[in-house]
């Protein structure tokens, strides 16, 4: 009896320490995941919040955020409170969050936490506290967890000064402007239009002693922009704050030449083929194509594709100048065509195309060198759609130099070069109908007219004369 006594008592002890870690297993593990994306460094008057919440299935018992400044505590969000529930819109919330599903385990909470929507932010520090819960296996324990991340809330736009003087904008050309911003960690440089020219510290342009807060910027007035077009220097802070100061003086208009471009069959048969044969994305067949409609895809669709290319190539512009005088002119040659001519494209006597050159055509003998227009950094090197083989130098703080349509080059990419240092031979590769140069001056990726680049007074009075200045 006693023996059966003691196996029971036993038994009893094995039941209640097996139920007791089934409950204590049941029970156990972390609490919801989460993850502070956003805001970053800044908040203004626009700013950004979202938070990822991570739990089995995405089941969260609740889930409240909050903004804390001053030793007040700002609802932003709350998972459980009746008015979260998603209204009619999947996944939106009422007010401005919304709530969307990254996996089977995860949400993701957005919301705009700007000035323009949460009225309370103050200047300074602040701090987005979040808490959330689950229940746990067989719903016997809440599993709670929290995170944190401070930020600072930034309502002033940037602060910025003229330095630089006398600043004349030639349709189609090019500027330059000094300026001050503070704070210097706002991204700032010259808006024309909607196109937008990054300024650089001046130091890097060579101007002795500048602190961190004095900026050069090389800017364009493109040849298809309204001679009206709005020219500001322009400031922008992470946090959306923005700041902009007109500056330019005069606009001068420049006459544009319109010329007429005869096309013939041998022309296109030599070409088309060839361009085809190296721009497979245009996804015509180089053998079998019909060379006008080609040509036209090639005149057209890829001509632009080309641009959007150089501006792409030209991002890795170095901060610092790189140049230094007057950039150099094909020496001995003659003028083919000039910086923004009209062209009118003819074939078997009717209008077929209408294109713009951006750049000049300078002809001398066949196969004839070429030099850097200045010195620099090689940025391309190689063919180049409508420019056939291709050299792109980078000059520094946005300025470049394209040389197209050479037989042959004879730099690669990441070389340094000096000004007057061979860099190829002319030719007729890509788009052209003889054996010549199409060089052209770039500003940020953007066309711009050389003569400019060309003229020892223009450098002068437009770049030198600023920088010496802004060094007294």
């Amino acid at each position: 009896m006693r023996r059966l006594l003691r196996g029971l008592i036993f038994l009893l002890v094995v039941a209640a320490l097996v139920a007791g870690g089934a409950y204590w297993f049941a029970g156990r593990g972390e609490g919801p995941g989460l993850t502070i994306e956003k805001p970053d460094r800044l908040v203004g008057r626009t700013g950004d919040l979202a938070v990822v919440a991570a739990a089995p299935g995405a089941r969260l018992a609740s889930l409240s955020i909050s903004l804390e400044q001053n030793g007040k505590t700002i609802p932003l969000f709350s998972l459980d409170a009746p008015e979260s529930a998603p209204e009619s819109a999947p996944g939106s919330a009422p007010g401005s969050a919304k709530v969307e599903q990254v996996d089977g385990d995860r949400i993701r909470i957005t919301r705009p936490i700007g000035k323009a929507q949460v009225p309370e932010l103050q200047a300074g520090a602040a701090r987005i506290v979040v808490t959330a819960t689950r229940r746990s296996f067989l719903d016997l324990r809440i599993l709670s967890s929290s995170a944190a991340k401070d930020f600072q809330v930034r309502l002033e736009p940037p602060r910025l000064s003229l330095i630089s003087t006398h600043h004349y904008l030639n349709h189609g050309g090019s500027e330059m402007v000094v300026y001050r911003v503070s704070p210097p960690d706002a991204w700032s440089g010259v808006r024309v239009g909607s196109a937008e020219f990054q300024g650089y510290p001046a130091a890097g342009a060579g101007v002795a002693g500048a602190d961190d807060t004095l900026r050069v910027a090389f800017f364009a007035l493109g040849h298809d922009d309204d001679l009206a077009t709005p020219v500001a220097i322009l400031a922008r802070d992470e946090a959306g704050n923005e700041a902009s100061i007109g500056f330019v003086d005069r606009v001068f208009p420049k006459p544009f030449r319109k010329s007429r471009i005869e096309l013939d069959d041998r022309f296109l048969q030599r070409v088309v083929p060839d361009i085809l044969t190296q721009a497979p994305e245009l996804g015509l067949d180089p053998r079998g194509a019909d060379p006008l409609p080609a040509f036209l895809k090639i005149n057209g669709d890829l001509r632009r594709a080309n641009a959007e290319r150089i501006i792409a190539i030209t991002k890795a512009t170095d901060p610092a100048r790189l140049w230094d005088g007057p950039f150099i002119q094909m020496g001995n040659s003659q003028v083919e065509a000039n910086f923004a001519d009209y062209r009118t494209y003819v074939y078997r006597g009717k209008e077929v195309d209408r294109q713009v050159h951006l750049g000049f055509d300078l002809a001398s003998t066949a196969a004839s060198p070429l030099v850097a227009a200045n010195s620099g950094k090689v940025l391309h090197a190689g063919w180049l759609g409508i420019y056939g083989n291709c050299v792109i130098i980078d000059h520094g703080m946005g300025v470049a130099s394209l040389y197209g349509h050479l037989s042959s080059i004879e730099v690669k990419a990441g070389d340094a070069v000096k000004r007057g240092q061979q860099i190829g031979r002319s030719g007729m590769t890509g788009l052209a109908g003889g054996d010549h140069l199409h060089f052209t001056m770039l500003v940020h990726g953007r066309a711009v007219n050389p003569v400019e680049w060309w003229d020892p007074h223009w450098i002068t009075d437009r770049v030198d004369r600023k920088l010496r200045d802004a060094g007294r």
